[in-house]
């Protein structure tokens, strides 16, 4: 996977994808905290928890230049969530891959943010990166996030729905549905 070096900044029109910032680390402990937002993970994040995904993802980005970004609006400066590229740690059924994924605060659901910020990530996989194919994942109860995949132009095959090793056995999330896009499928779209 290739590494861009300074780290790499996104914009869209009402969006910026930045590096993580010391004043994001209390309004993403809430985001984290929100029992909505958090309904299709196991469990919400304590702040100790929270703060060290930021780290990580701080690290992350340092390092490689990429991965999953804090989101500002344009508009007020807002910290509205995040949203990025990441290689999943978990033994999956496609792995080893990338993935995109996002998550925001309850108050800008609905608005077309998610979707807007995530096109923009694929467009920096495919064409800075040079991806050959980027992924989505979900629990096969979480509508709103595969409606998202699927206004990003991603497509599922119901056969390719797993068990995710993550969810404990007998959980109603443990069920996942893969979504996927390749360049050659971006290319064409945006065309």
């Amino acid at each position: 996977m290739k590494n861009i070096s300074p780290s790499a900044e996104l914009e869209t029109e009402r969006l910026i994808l930045r590096q993580w910032k010391r004043k994001d680390y209390a309004p993403y402990a809430e985001l984290n905290a929100d029992r909505v937002v958090m309904a299709f993970f196991t469990a919400t994040f304590t702040r100790k928890e929270s703060d060290a995904m930021v780290a990580y993802l701080q690290s992350l980005i340092a390092r490689r230049g990429w991965g999953v970004w804090a989101v500002e609006r344009k508009s007020d400066g807002a910290f509205i969530g995040s949203v990025g590229l990441h290689v999943p740690h978990a033994k999956l059924p496609f792995t080893p891959c990338v993935e995109v994924g996002w998550r925001l605060a309850q108050a800008y659901w609905g608005h077309g943010y998610a979707t807007e910020a995530a096109r923009e990530v694929l467009r920096f996989g495919f064409e800075v990166l040079a991806l050959p194919e980027i992924v989505a994942f979900t629990s096969l109860l979480n509508t709103r996030s595969m409606a998202v995949m699927q206004r990003l132009g991603m497509v599922t095959d119901p056969g390719q729905n797993f068990p995710h090793p993550d969810v404990p056995k007998g959980s109603p999330l443990r069920e996942h549905c893969l979504y996927r896009i390749t360049r050659s499928e971006w290319v064409d779209a945006a065309s």
